[in-house]
Parts: C-alpha cells; sequence; structure tokens
C-alpha cells in the first residue's frame, strides 16, 4: 500500500506472556483490514507471523515476526513478540523498533510473567503502551478483576476506554468511553461491527467508568483540568485530544478488550491505535551515538539523511537472507548503497518491500518510520545501523544477556563438522541470542542459549533447514589437577634390545606455584650430566604428561619443575629416551606431591523479586554456594554468590522453575578451587572406568 506520509503510520508489538493470543490477534487485525482474505489460525499452522516450521509444529511464536494492516488510509505495523521468557530478547527487540506496544494480558489469568517484563522494558525505553484484554469469551474472564490488577501492579492510570458488553460467553462487543459509542459484533468470525443502544443495566457504570477515565485525563494536563472544574466534564474532541497526549507522554495507559479468536473488539482496538498511538513524527528522538560513541538523538526528519536499524534477520537456506528493518530518519530507496556503520562496509539496497510475514511485496522507497525488508544485505545483522556513508552514527539497540545454558555437540554423520559451522552461523545472524564456539579448555563443540528449549530448537532447524543432524551433551567440565606440596622425582628410562639401546635419566623437583601460575620449568643443572641438547626433550615430556594428567586425566597446573640432575650415554641417549624419562620423573614426583582436583568456581550474580530470595540462596547452599553479599537494583534483589561450575549447568531450567519465570542470573569465571574429597573420589573411580572401558 501506498503511505502519504510518516503521519499516516502505527508502528505497534504486539507482546504479553504465552498464550494470551497475540498471534490470533494480528492474524484477525489483518483479517479485519483486508490484507488476508480468510482468518487464519495457529491450530491450523497458517498464520502470518508464525511461519516457521517449528513454531508451526509446536503452536508457539519463537521469533518475532512484522506484518502491516491498512486501516483508515493508515498502515499499522504489526510486530508480533513471542511470549515465552527464554525468547524475551525477540520482544525486546521487536519493542525498541516499535513507537508503542500492546500488552495482551489473559483476561481469565491476568498479570503474568512476562506481563511484568514487557512493562518494565517499556518502561526502560520510555515507550507508550496500551493493555488489551484478550480471551473475554472464555469461561471465568474478568474485566473488571484484571483491570484492578492492572492498576494495583503497573499504575492507577491503567485506565479502561472500553467496556465489555456482556461477558464470558455472552461477550459480544465494547462500548467506546471516549465517543460513547456502543459496538456489537455477531459471532461469525467476520469481525463487523454494528452500532447499538446501551443495554438500561450498563448506564451506571458506563457514566461511573467514563467519569474515571475524563478525570484521569484532566488530571494529566493544566488547560484539561481548567475546563473540567469550569464545565464538570470535556467534550469527547477534548477527551480524545487530551487521551492521545496524555498516551504520548506515557501519563495514561489505555485497557481495551476483545476476543481475537472470534474477532470481536478487533476493529474497535484498530480504530483506537489510529487515534491514540503516537506516529512516528509524534513519538519524537530515537537515541544513538556518534562512531565515537558520543550519545546523541536523532529526529525523525523525512529530508535527513537516511538511518535504519536493522531489528530481524531471517535466513531461509532456499531464498536466501532477509533484513527487516525500521527507518528513523531520511527515505530509504531500492537500488541504492547504503552503509553498515558496524561492518564499516558499503551495501547495495537492492528491492525493498512492506513485509507480511515472510513474504513482501515491492516498493521504491521506505518513508521516515516506516518498517519494511530488503534482501541479500550480505554484511548485516541483527542489532546493525545502516546510515549514509557521510553521517555514520550507531542506533540504540537491545543489551545481549550471555547465555544460560551450553550443550556440547557432535555430528551424527562423519565429515558434517564444516556444514555445522555454515547453518550455525546462518542461525546466529537470525538469533543474536544463540552462540556457539569450540571451548579452548575441553575442546568440545558448544552450542549456547536462553535455556533447553532454545537450543533444542536450533538443533530442530539445523535438521530440518540444513539436514544436519547433531547429538546433544552436557558440556565438560574443564577441571584441573595440581599439588598441595613439593616433592622430588626421578626418571630413568632404560631399554636393550639389540644393537643400540634407549637410556636416559633425570632427577627433578616439583614445588606448587600461586593459583592461576599454570606451569614454569626452570634448568638448574651446572655442568654436563645430561647434555644441552636433551634438556627440552625432559621438560617436553614433562608438559605431555601433565596434560594426560595424574589422578583423573585433567591437566596439572600451578606447578614448578626444577631439573637439577641426570645421566646420559654417549650411544644410547636421545631425545626421545630424554622426553620419556621426564614424563616417568614427573610422574614419580605427582606420587608423592599430594596432588588434587581443582573445579572452577563461578561469580553468579540472580536478579529476581523479593518474594524468592530466600529460595533462591537455599538453593544456591544446596549447590555449594557461598553467598558474597545481596543489593537492590531496578526493583530487583541482586543475589551474588560464588559456586562451583559443575552445579550450575542444570541452573537454568531449576532457577525457571522456582521462580515462576521472575528471575535472571549470568555468571562469569572466578578462579579455581579445591574439589572436596568425596566429589574427588567419585571423578578419579569415573576416570579409571572409562580408561577401563577403553581398553
Amino acid at each position: 500500500m501506498q503511505v502519504d506520509g510518516p503521519d499516516k503510520i502505527r508502528n505497534l508489538a504486539i507482546t504479553g506472556h504465552s498464550d494470551t493470543g497475540k498471534t490470533t490477534l494480528a492474524s484477525a487485525a489483518l483479517y479485519v483490514g483486508g490484507a488476508v482474505n480468510r482468518m487464519n489460525r495457529v491450530e491450523d499452522g497458517n498464520t502470518v507471523t508464525d511461519f516457521d516450521p517449528e513454531e508451526i509444529e509446536r503452536g508457539i511464536s519463537i521469533g518475532l515476526a512484522a506484518c502491516y494492516v491498512p486501516w483508515r488510509q493508515h498502515k499499522i505495523n504489526l510486530i508480533d513478540c513471542p511470549g515465552y521468557g527464554i525468547f524475551f530478547a525477540e520482544t525486546r527487540a521487536g519493542m525498541r523498533a516499535a513507537d508503542a506496544s500492546i500488552l495482551c494480558v489473559n483476561a481469565v489469568a491476568g498479570v503474568e510473567v512476562t506481563t511484568e517484563k514487557a512493562w518494565h522494558y517499556a518502561e526502560a525505553i520510555d515507550q507508550p503502551l496500551f493493555f488489551h484484554l484478550t480471551m473475554m469469551d472464555r469461561e471465568r474472564a474478568d474485566f473488571r478483576a484484571t483491570v484492578s490488577a492492572l492498576a494495583d501492579t503497573f499504575s492507577r492510570t491503567a485506565v479502561p476506554i472500553q467496556l465489555p458488553l456482556g461477558s464470558e460467553a455472552e461477550f459480544a462487543g465494547v462500548v467506546d468511553l471516549v465517543s460513547e459509542k456502543v459496538w456489537r459484533f455477531e459471532r461469525d468470525g467476520e469481525g463487523k461491527p454494528q452500532e447499538t443502544d446501551l443495554p438500561a443495566e450498563m448506564t451506571e457504570s458506563v457514566a461511573e467508568a467514563r467519569t474515571q477515565l475524563i478525570e484521569i485525563v484532566a488530571e494529566s494536563d493544566d488547560a484539561l483540568m481548567e475546563n473540567y472544574f469550569e464545565h464538570g466534564t470535556l467534550s469527547a474532541e477534548e477527551l480524545a485530544a487530551g487521551l492521545k497526549a496524555s498516551v504520548k507522554r506515557r501519563s495514561i495507559f489505555p485497557i481495551t478488550c476483545g476476543s481475537p479468536t472470534h474477532v470481536i473488539g478487533v476493529s474497535t482496538l484498530l480504530d483506537g491505535l489510529v487515534d491514540y498511538a503516537p506516529s512516528p513524527l509524534e513519538r519524537g528522538a530515537y537515541p544513538a551515538s556518534t562512531v565515537g560513541g558520543e550519545p546523541i538523538e536523532i529526529q525523525p526528519v523525512p529530508d535527513e539523511p537516511v538511518a535504519a536499524l536493522v531489528f530481524k534477520t531471517l535466513n531461509d537456506p532456499f531464498s536466501g537472507k532477509l533484513s527487516l528493518l525500521r527507518v528513523l530518519r531520511g527515505v530509504l530507496k531500492s537500488d541504492s548503497p547504503i552503509w553498515n556503520v558496524r561492518a564499516e562496509d558499503e551495501e547495495k539496497v537492492g528491492h525493498l518491500m512492506h513485509i507480511q510475514g515472510k513474504h513482501g511485496e515491492a516498493v521504491p522507497s521506505l518513508l521516515t518510520g516506516d518498517i519494511g525488508a530488503v534482501a541479500k544485505l550480505h554484511h548485516t545483522i541483527s542489532g546493525d545501523s545502516l546510515t549514509a556513508k557521510d553521517a555514520p552514527l550507531r542506533l540504540a539497540w537491545i543489551e545481549i544477556r550471555p547465555p544460560a545454558m551450553s550443550f556440547a555437540i557432535e555430528p551424527k554423520s562423519k565429515g558434517d563438522e564444516e556444514k555445522i559451522g555454515d547453518a550455525l552461523e546462518r542461525l546466529i545472524d537470525e538469533d543474536p541470542t544463540l552462540h556457539a564456539g569450540r571451548d579452548p579448555e575441553t575442546g568440545e563443540f558448544l552450542i549456547s542459549g536462553t535455556g533447553q528449549l532454545h537450543v533444542e530448537l536450533a538443533v530442530a532447524r539445523l535438521k530440518k533447514r540444513y539436514k544436519v543432524e547433531v547429538i546433544l551433551h552436557p558440556p565438560r567440565v574443564p577441571y584441573r589437577e595440581t599439588v598441595r606440596r613439593p616433592a622430588e622425582g626421578r626418571g630413568r628410562h632404560k631399554k636393550q634390545s639389540g644393537g643400540r639401546g634407549q637410556f636416559a635419566d633425570c632427577s627433578i623437583k616439583l614445588e606448587p606455584m600461586p593459583r592461576g601460575d599454570d606451569f614454569d620449568f626452570v634448568d638448574e643443572i651446572f655442568g654436563g650430566s645430561i647434555p644441552q641438547q636433551y634438556r627440552p626433550a625432559v621438560r617436553k615430556g614433562i608438559e605431555e604428561a601433565r596434560r594426560r594428567g595424574y589422578l583423573a586425566g585433567y591437566p596439572v597446573v600451578d606447578f614448578r619443575i626444577r631439573l637439577t640432575d641426570g645421566q646420559y650415554h654417549e650411544v644410547d641417549s636421545s631425545e626421545m629416551a630424554f622426553k620419556i624419562a621426564g614424563s616417568l620423573a614427573f610422574k614419580d614426583a605427582m606420587a608423592k606431591a599430594a596432588p588434587v582436583i581443582l573445579e572452577p568456581m563461578m561469580s553468579v550474580e540472580i536478579a529476581t523479586s523479593e518474594e524468592y530470595t530466600g529460595d533462591v540462596i537455599s538453593d544456591l547452599s544446596q549447590r555449594r554456594g557461598r553467598p558474597q553479599g545481596m543489593e537492590t537494583k531496578d526493583g530487583s534483589q541482586i543475589v551474588k554468590a560464588t559456586v562451583p561450575l559443575a552445579e550450575m549447568l542444570n541452573y537454568a531450567p531449576s532457577l525457571r522453575s522456582m521462580t515462576q519465570g521472575r528471575a535472571r542470573f549470568q555468571m562469569e569465571f572466578s578462579h579455581y578451587e579445591e574439589v572436596p574429597k568425596p566429589i574427588q573420589d567419585k571423578l578419579i573411580v569415573e576416570a579409571q572406568e572409562k580408561k577401563a572401558a577403553e581398553g
């Protein structure tokens, strides 16, 4: 569709907890707006915004998707965001690209975990927000209780601008408190409203709710307050104008209601978005920074140099890469060059599109404030800033938090290692919260994500999209071994089997070093007990032996070797013989040096609400964690602790279960400590059993 200007654009992210009908709402809006010719449904697997095979199979949104609805000569861009907490980075990306959010709330379940997360993120980026109560036709749907919960949890200015006509199975429409019109819908799924009279039994409740709305709108503006005091009310025009201004300032959060399944209340919601949601011009400045890092703001000015934010990348093995973007300034034109600020490289913009899920409609340009897509940008990934080359800047993007869970992967088929790398690179282009790479400590190839389901979905995509099958394993913990006291060792290698023999003898002193100092070798031989050319071989033998470990096969660290004495033979000595002697001397010294196993300790920070703090601390104690203190930050309790890595491998699902998803954590390596003896004994037995099984 053609858009006359930025004032005719509305950009909304559809957010909320899982199973609140977000994708169904987007489908209903597309149908009512005439963008599709039938009502597509999640259960039928044919919705515009859930097009990934995994989304269709599981019936959930995994990534964000964009679509647009033509409505009253406006283009309403909708970004359908996932509701599961582990995919909340996608939701933050969608909200970052929008001018306002529609926060869907199940009228049966009320305020849930992702409701709170979306609210707090909208607050963090100062974004206007609408509440839309869904499932109004369901048994036990309670409009008043849900409205009260929203006001109590978030703000008393979360206020209805509609009242429901009927309840539960009798829900049939809405009463518009601004225009005082009553809209009734048939349950035929067509979504066509009919204006009707207000039922007599609702007269009092509508008058009361409208008075409350007028008072809250009047409170937000001095001029309106004067009018209200003078006339005792506001006109419909004053109320509508005041409401729009209040929404933009985040001083009012309108509440609407409907049943997306039956397409009830969808057209009235679209009317409300056109009337009260800010256009890109009204939303105002967007945060950015110069290439040097100096904070600035850019205004949505059409005749300034272009600046666009890529907020999602889609990769299809057949059609290639598709970059979803929001034009924040200027006009982006097809077949024009654009500068990728991160990659410091020029991209060629080919065909631009207005986007409906994974399909596009070619357009010659995208105006300031519009959302669209461009295909086959070579260097561009999610979060990139695309600007005019002579006016580069970095547009604000979301924080990508460290992954919470890792798995080791290996290909089912030999020779697929390269295919795995290429396929994962494409998946990571789409999903920046996914990480992959080889662990330098264990040598394993790890895939990391926000949770087990996140990783499993990545593996499923590898198989379905790129025909690569992998096996998942818990990652190995990079244990270490070390010594607690000095010791001496001697290694003597002598072999005679006819002809030239093998002979080498060396004596060493082994001593502990401070934690983290790894390994040191000191040559203290004076004279010629071991010729100079053989001494590096002694070191090499010790280094190879220490990498193989002594107790349980883990590398030995934090010790110094002093080479003190030895013997050699003019004919039978060789580098190989001294290498073997060095490894024997090392083993001899290790047996006397009180060897122990070390485990990696992690610095862990958990952000949770106060009600779960006790459970979190108790659980950390059971994981051999040591609390390091607590602090309050952004309304959350931050619990700090030092915990063994071995106890944190399954922490993400446990924390989610313990706190009903109302917590998050991050961790980083701190230091190594000795493993308690019972655990050490267990590790040694496991190593011996593994060695025996391998023959």
